[in-house]
């Protein structure tokens, strides 16, 4: 049984599981034909809800956070991992700088932040790297050094641009890898680095990654890969839809949101009914710009959370929601390059996906991170007061690696679904995996440098 873990251990998920198990061999040689055409992400870390009757990602981050929340034991596994991923991208590499979130004064670094940074040091200086922590911000115009509670410190320093090439006063990077998700847009300062590696690149980057063209390329990897698996895309999937050129602080931005809400509960319904579901349905409607805002795995307890997701059970409930005019306030993101300086309004309206995992009674939801192709490790956002049909990323949610204590890569054959902490995790790892690769698709079907030929 999963340790201290109670959750549905029957039906569809245990059919899942059991088929997934059954076919590996044929799941791991399609991943390794996949890679041989797309280029896995350096990093990232993917949200999965497990409803009982089905099992899908409900984000994908390209600059993950909250490294600092996985088990020792995946510290060998992520060290493997990024030599895997430097070797690929510069062998020869001996300097990474590693560019921070920026904060609008030092005091904003909570510990958890500062500690996730550590961790990637950590990482990155065990594959054999020297690593420097650098700001982009402003306001870090000298070093700084912060020390966490348990003694070891992180120390920021303002980064500095020569020509074509950015680094810091004394340290001369060949790679850069970005934990800021450059919500804001782009800076000048990291554009046109024809010399080093950057990652993820800037398109990339949370001011230009739509999330409708994530679940567009999600959509078509799920499609082949239920073929293999024989099982309707549905299981391991949501249901989806946008909403454009609309703006929420007017009234007929509301209702066409509205009609959008109702036509996809309605979609949901159908599902339900095929396959004799009893819960009640829910959407979830994002901004259509990723925001890392909304999904801070490091925030301390005093941390606002964003207001940039809605949870809506019925479409009447939008007019009277109390965090709608923040969400509108959210729902206009700056298009990348746009010289008029144009607002794109568009929003998501994703199927929710209850959460039926608990730890200690308090809801829980997998996080799956990766590093180039490989499951590195995880852990549960857990907290006690929220529904399974509500958004866990809130103040107070807490972050508890132990379930992915026994790894994921090695499962047990022959072990009845649901009774093996490897095998149940070897199965989040897999969407967590085809997550991954959507967002290779997504990355290559907005590089603004991508060569076609006629």
């Amino acid at each position: 049984m999963v340790p201290h873990l109670t959750t549905a251990l029957n039906g569809p998920i245990n059919e899942l599981e059991q088929r997934i198990l059954d076919s590996m061999p044929a799941i791991e040689r399609w991943f390794r034909l996949e890679w041989m055409e797309h280029t896995p992400l350096f990093y990232s870390s993917v949200d999965v809800r497990n409803a009982g009757f089905k099992l899908a990602p409900v984000d994908t981050s390209l600059c993950p956070h909250g490294w600092n929340n996985l088990s020792p034991a995946m510290l060998p596994l992520a060290v493997q991992a990024a030599m895997v991923a430097i070797e690929k991208i510069c062998p020869e590499a001996k300097n990474l700088l590693l560019v921070a979130e920026n904060k609008s004064n030092k005091s904003d670094y909570n510990w958890a932040y500062l500690s996730n940074l550590a961790q990637l040091r950590r990482i990155f200086h065990m594959a054999g790297l020297n690593v420097r922590i650098g700001s982009i911000d402003s306001s870090i115009k000298k070093s700084t050094t912060l020390t966490l509670p348990n003694g070891e410190s992180v120390t920021l320093e303002p980064v500095c641009r020569n020509n074509d090439r950015i680094g810091l006063k004394d340290f001369d990077p060949c790679t850069i890898l970005l934990n800021n998700e450059l919500t804001t847009g782009v800076p000048g300062i990291l554009e046109d680095l024809p010399t080093q590696y950057l990652l993820p690149p800037l398109h990339g980057s949370g001011s230009v990654r739509r999330k409708s063209e994530h679940y567009r390329c999600y959509d078509e990897v799920v499609k082949r890969f239920g073929k293999l698996l024989g099982v309707d895309p549905w299981f391991i999937s949501p249901l989806y839809t946008t909403c454009k050129d609309i703006d929420l602080s007017q009234e007929t931005g509301v209702d066409s949101l509205s009609t959008t809400v109702d036509s996809l509960l309605a979609k949901i319904k159908k599902k339900y009914k095929e396959y004799g579901i009893q819960e009640k349905p829910f959407v979830v409607i994002k901004t259509g710009c990723s925001s890392l805002a909304s999904k801070d795995l490091s925030v301390n307890k005093t941390q606002t959370v964003s207001t940039g997701v809605l949870m809506i059970r019925n479409a009447k409930e939008l007019r009277e929601h109390p965090d709608l005019s923040a969400f509108a306030a959210q729902a206009s993101c700056k298009r990348m390059g746009d010289p008029n300086n144009q607002l794109l309004r568009e929003v998501i309206v994703q199927e929710g996906v209850h959460t039926k995992e608990r730890l200690d009674d308090a809801v829980a939801e997998p996080v799956v991170y990766t590093m180039d192709r490989y499951v590195v490790g995880g852990f549960y956002r857990v907290h006690a007061g929220r529904n399974v049909d509500e958004n866990l990323c809130a103040p107070d949610s807490n972050y508890v690696p132990l379930a992915f204590a026994d790894g994921t890569e090695l499962p047990q054959a022959g072990m009845k679904p649901g009774a093996s902490t490897p095998n149940r995790f070897y199965m989040y790892g897999v969407i967590a995996r085809l997550a991954m690769l959507a967002a290779s698709y997504e990355l290559e079907a907005s590089d603004p440098n991508l060569e076609t030929y006629e």
